[in-house]
């Protein structure tokens, strides 16, 4: 663990204290982990009950593994997921300690009281930025502060662009967190500053200009955003005009901005706009991609990128394409993106062929297509010599392979030549005793990047010129690429039932060849898998010798791979593999690589990192793509280490998204900043109201009983007002609005309905998605049967989300949940959905329509936002009884129809369907026969006292007309 730095140890000073409690705001990369896990060891004792909420699961392991190297291992942090019984639960509350525990179970063991709430020493939070009157950390400060009003909360953020959206948000979380006191730690800080400055690490900055090709592609997706920027402003009046801009829409929050603000309206947002927010996101990615990916790999994106504008799922004609597809602007960014990989010259079809295969040149065709070991170069502009490159026989003649490379590779390349030899110039210079290790680290910001960089490395021809290392491998690419192009186009034209011509053809061949090599090297390698395990060893030089077809390059090879500790498997005459008889030099084969020879590829990894870098120390850090939270934690890392020399090199394309994105990042930063220490300055302390468990008679207490007694009285009753709730439930945001309007909260496990407000109302809570799945399962009409059984009001509520319109249309993006083939089974008995999919016509209305129709007494409510369904469950519970826990528990436990409202659903659904009988009078028949065999026993007479002359009559022929055909 490294040691920690001095602002480290004054932020500690100042928040450790127990009796307090604090928000620490602080810049990333400077260290809130190594804060964090500090504060947990001093806390770690039997004596203390310290719990760690809202961390991640990645973030609950990382904390524990350093907890565990800082020497805090018996018992160390204990993580209380699902799968720990409330029993188990109750055992290790008990003994005391440090606990890392969901916000789910946190809640529900506190309400159960599990957890002895007045003796837990304090609380820490994580992600403090995502604190809101309807978080479950809310919930849990209420529950805390209710009986423990000594304990202390800590709470953390790295993230202070999330708090400065919006009216007073520093305000607001401090208010939901009940403290009083935050402190501001940027990178500018007087303390952090003066820390970090005193070592600096080496940084090298190399700005790499992109090529022509790459300059117009991004210039021209630039412009392509800009245009969709203006025709979104243009069809979105209520967007703030001054945020959208191209250097925002770089960010990926920007959607969610963009979204957050056309949620309340989204059902009046027409399909055009909705589709030039999907475009910028394509665009933005579109960027990325350019920077990221080889000049294949863009290509094929941008392949699959027109097909799926072009076609729809089903196979159809697009209708709504993207706009900025028609562009000028888009047709260069094709155009130019097929010139990184390839040329087309329609004469040399003419000039040149493609040369039949031999029989006896098969091993040497095999070996140029998959080793493509000086065959890699093109035919165009060089002299016909022995000099001149074979061309692969899979490369169709009329095409001419560029393959252009990402110009960082080349950089990369220069600096890792770089690092060997002022590696070498020091190695003289360096003891056993010096920190640091001379491993190479390269960071970036994808694993796809890192996996693209290991095969470059690994593949890289060093005696290659500039521009032209990777060429081995990305003529894989193109190789690929061409056989799965091939592929598709003669699946589509099959599919079609046309044929092509020449180039269907010539395509065909193509994708035969490649795969009758696809073929020959599985059986190849199946054949040295079974040969592995019983075959006798062999020496290096018994396998040069043995047989007449040995590789020429043996030695050489086999020099390369002693040189690069790497163990590869060759075939030899007949297919035999090579074995070496390494045993005596086994160290010389495996084992660790030594510093110098390693190169470690990894992606950024947030608080991670610094772990990684105590880990590994690496002197030479090669940041490939720019991270402004690992450049801070270079620069504690280099001060947590005296004596250690670090140096920096820092990519990045001059004048690109990458440039503009980073100092935009900068600033940003420092922007909120400066708002969160102004707005500490001139900002109100928030007054908290002190609500007790076990406190005396208040207002939530009274209850208007009738206006007609004593003039509306009041009457005082000493049974607080509560609502029992389902332990799935707490997922949700309305236990914690419950409790916020003054309910008590009761956890249980129901078996039907999901909060019980009554003894005689049960509500079952749907949001929209979750409504459109149970209409898609049956599960809904079970849930409405057994609470009609067993409630005399049942409820379903349908709840929207909050700040989005209150509209079934903007949920039209989830109507193809909805939709589906086949029939929809809907009868008397269940004419709600069956467990087969809706027909395409079926929409959420109708099967509302016929829910209603099937369940008459269930009531729907339909509710805006978790704050009205808060109200509305006040207003169904005044005047009425409290619900009993042990009692909801029992129902529906065992299916007994004299349960709850004691009604039968079927008896009243067979009573519906008797002549005379309608749902009017239902409960009337209903109030005068106590079965269905009662009434089947009463004389003309008395069924016609009941339903009346006419129906009576219609009632009691039916049922008697039917006994004598059954006799």
């Amino acid at each position: 663990m490294a040691p920690l730095l001095s602002f480290h140890k004054t932020i500690l000073e100042k928040i450790h204290d127990p009796s307090t409690s604090e928000l620490l705001l602080i810049s990333r990369g400077i260290g809130l982990r190594r804060i964090v896990c500090k504060l947990l060891q001093i806390y770690d004792s039997p004596q203390n009950l310290v719990f760690l909420v809202n961390a991640s699961q990645d973030e609950q392991s990382a904390i524990g593994e350093e907890l565990g190297v800082m020497g805090c291992r018996d018992p160390g942090l204990r993580m209380i997921e699902f799968e720990t019984g409330r029993k188990d639960r109750q055992d290790l509350y008990k003994r005391g300690g440090l606990f890392s525990v969901t916000s789910q179970i946190f809640t529900v063991d506190m309400l159960y009281g599990d957890i002895p709430i007045h003796l837990i020493t304090g609380i820490l939070v994580l992600h403090a930025e995502k604190v809101t009157i309807t978080s479950p950390v809310a919930f849990i400060v209420r529950l805390y502060r209710e009986k423990n009003q000594t304990g202390f909360l800590k709470a953390f953020s790295d993230q202070p662009e999330h708090i400065t959206n919006g009216l007073s948000p520093l305000k607001n979380v401090m208010k939901e967190l009940q403290i009083r006191t935050v402190h501001i730690y940027p990178r500018f800080h007087v303390d952090v500053k003066a820390c970090l400055d005193k070592k600096q690490p080496d940084v090298i900055e190399i700005h790499q200009h992109m090529t022509d090709a790459m300059r117009e592609i991004h210039h021209a997706i630039v412009q392509c955003m800009t245009i969709t920027l203006s025709e979104l402003k243009r069809t979105s009046t209520d967007l703030d005009t001054e945020d959208l801009n191209v250097d925002e829409a770089y960010f990926k929050d920007f959607d969610h901005r963009v979204r957050r603000v056309l949620d309340k309206e989204w059902h009046k947002v027409g399909l055009k706009a909705r589709q030039l927010m999907n475009d910028i996101h394509t665009l933005r990615e579109l960027l990325e991609f350019l920077l990221r990916y080889d000049a294949v790999k863009f290509q094929n994106y941008l392949d699959h990128l027109v097909a799926s504008n072009t076609v729809n799922e089903q196979g159809n004609a697009r209708v709504h394409q993207s706009p900025w597809m028609l562009t000028d602007a888009a047709h260069t960014i094709f155009e130019q993106s097929k010139r990184r990989c390839y040329t087309i010259d329609p004469s040399a079809k003419r000039i040149s062929s493609t040369p039949a295969p031999r029989h006896d040149e098969d091993e040497e065709e095999w070996a140029i297509l998959d080793e493509l070991e000086r065959n890699d170069g093109t035919s165009n502009g060089a002299s016909k010599n022995e000099s001149m490159p074979k061309r692969p026989s899979w490369l169709p003649p009329t095409m001419n392979p560029v393959l252009e490379e990402l110009p960082k590779w080349t950089v990369l390349a220069d600096v890792l030549q770089e690092i060997e030899e002022e590696t070498m110039r020091r190695q003289s210079q360096l003891t056993a005793l010096s920190p640091g290790t001379n491993t190479v680290l390269i960071m970036s910001s994808s694993a796809i990047t890192c996996e693209e960089l290991s095969d470059f490395l690994s593949q890289m021809d060093s005696t290659s010129p500039r521009g032209q290392q990777g060429r081995k491998m990305m003529m894989k690419h193109l190789r690929l690429y061409l056989s799965k192009k091939a592929e598709a186009t003669k699946q589509e034209s099959h599919t079609q039932g046309k044929s092509n011509g020449s180039r269907d053809k010539r395509d065909d061949g193509i994708s035969e060849a490649l795969q009758k090599k696809d073929r020959e090297r599985r059986e190849r390698a199946a054949n040295r898998r079974r040969i592995r395990g019983g075959a006798p060893a062999a020496t290096l030089k018994d396998a040069g010798r043995s047989g007449s077809g040995g590789h020429p390059d043996t030695d050489e090879a086999m020099a390369l791979l002693s040189q690069n500790h790497i163990v590869l498997e060759g075939a030899g005459s007949n297919d035999q593999p090579m074995v070496l008889d390494i045993e005596s030099t086994f160290d010389d084969y495996y084992g660790l690589l030594v510093p110098e020879q390693t190169v470690v590829l990894r992606k950024y990894h947030e608080d991670s990192d610094d772990q990684m870098l105590q880990e590994i120390q690496p002197r030479f850090i090669v940041l490939y793509e720019p991270s402004l939270e690992f450049i801070r934690r270079v620069e504690v890392y280099r001060n947590s280490n005296p004596g250690l020399g670090v140096r920096v090199y820092f990519l990045q394309y001059h004048d690109s998204s990458e440039e503009v994105k980073y100092l935009r990042q900068v600033r940003r930063e420092k922007e909120s900043f400066e708002r969160l220490i102004k707005d500490r300055g001139r900002m109100l302390m928030p007054i908290f109201e002190e609500r007790r468990s076990g406190s005396s008679v208040n207002d939530s207490l009274i209850k208007t009983i009738s206006s007609r007694i004593a003039g509306g009285r009041k009457d005082v009753t000493i049974e607080p007002s509560r609502v029992i709730v389902d332990l799935r439930e707490f997922r949700s945001s309305l236990p914690s609005l419950l409790h916020a309007a003054q309910v008590n909260i009761v956890p249980a496990t129901l078996t039907i309905g999901d909060y019980i407000l009554t003894p005689d109302i049960c509500v079952e809570r749907k949001s929209i998605r979750d409504l459109i799945s149970s209409f898609n399962s049956g599960r809904l009409y079970t849930q409405c049967e057994m609470m009609s059984t067993h409630y005399k009001q049942p409820v379903l509520l349908i709840e929207f989300e909050e700040n989005k319109s209150f509209s079934f249309e903007a949920f039209e993006e989830a109507k193809s949940l909805v939709k589906g083939g086949g029939k929809q089974a809907v009868s008397k008995k269940s004419s709600v959905i069956s467990d087969g999919p809706p027909s395409v016509s079926a929409t959420i209305q109708s099967k509302l329509v016929l829910l209603t129709l099937t369940f008459p007494r269930v009531r729907i409510i339909w509710s805006s936002s978790p704050y009205a369904t808060a109200d509305v469950f006040q207003d169904l519970k005044l005047n009425s009884p409290e619900p009993d826990v042990d009692k909801a528990i029992l129902i529906g436990a065992e299916d007994d129809p004299n349960v709850g409202a004691g009604v039968n659903a079927a008896a009243e659904e067979l009573l519906r369907s008797l002549p005379g009988i309608t749902a009017k009078n239902v409960k009337h028949v209903m109030s005068k026969v106590n079965s269905v065999q009662e009434l089947c026993e009463l004389s003309l007479r008395e069924v016609q006292e009941i339903l009346g002359v006419e129906p009576g009559k219609a009632c009691w022929d039916f049922i008697h007309r039917g006994d004598r055909k059954r006799k």
